[in-house]
């Protein structure tokens, strides 16, 4: 629970609704802490998660606090303590979180806390395992190569059949 002040003064009020429309745009959330992390890493992680139609984004942790409670995404409190990076996904937040983590090699004082994947909770094992799994695109196109390989057997082995008529009956 966001701590709220009895009469919030109106640019704070203007700033909690603008991160409530940043939010609003994505449907995950990956938190992590980037104390430590120069100007040039960030700066270079933003433009990996471009890549992904992803978006980094450093936020009040009070004013996500209060958008994320009026959003009804909950149990991410615990995630914005510290100095907090939020990497938003849209799609296939699991390549997003591949990023962050392929990221941390190279960056280790990067140190993802956990995440919210359409508003399931997952902490910092569960996200790392979920990174691991193929995107959406590329699962896609292993089922369709995979159900492509029969079907392709099968029209070879019909044109196979008709042309053997064929010569059958031209003899």
């Amino acid at each position: 629970m966001a701590i709220r002040a009895k009469k919030i003064q109106p640019a704070k009020a203007e700033a909690i609704e603008s991160t409530k429309k940043v939010f609003a745009d994505y449907n995950d959330f990956i938190f992590a802490d980037y104390r430590g992390l120069t100007v040039e890493q960030i700066t270079a992680l933003r433009d990996k998660l471009r890549e992904k139609n992803a978006t980094l984004k450093v936020v009040k942790n009070n004013f996500a606090k209060i958008a994320f409670d009026e959003m009804k995404v909950e149990n991410v409190a615990d995630y914005l303590k510290g100095p907090t990076v939020i990497a938003m996904a849209k799609e296939d937040a699991n390549e997003v979180a591949k990023v962050l983590f392929d990221f941390k090699k190279d960056a280790p004082t990067l140190e993802v806390k956990g995440a919210s994947i359409s508003n399931e909770i997952y902490d910092v094992a569960k996200i790392e395992a979920f990174s691991k799994v193929p995107g959406k695109k590329t699962l896609y196109s292993m089922l369709m190569s995979a159900m492509n390989g029969p079907v392709r057997q099968l029209a070879a082995t019909l044109k196979a059949y008709a042309e053997k008529k064929e010569a059958e009956g031209a003899n």
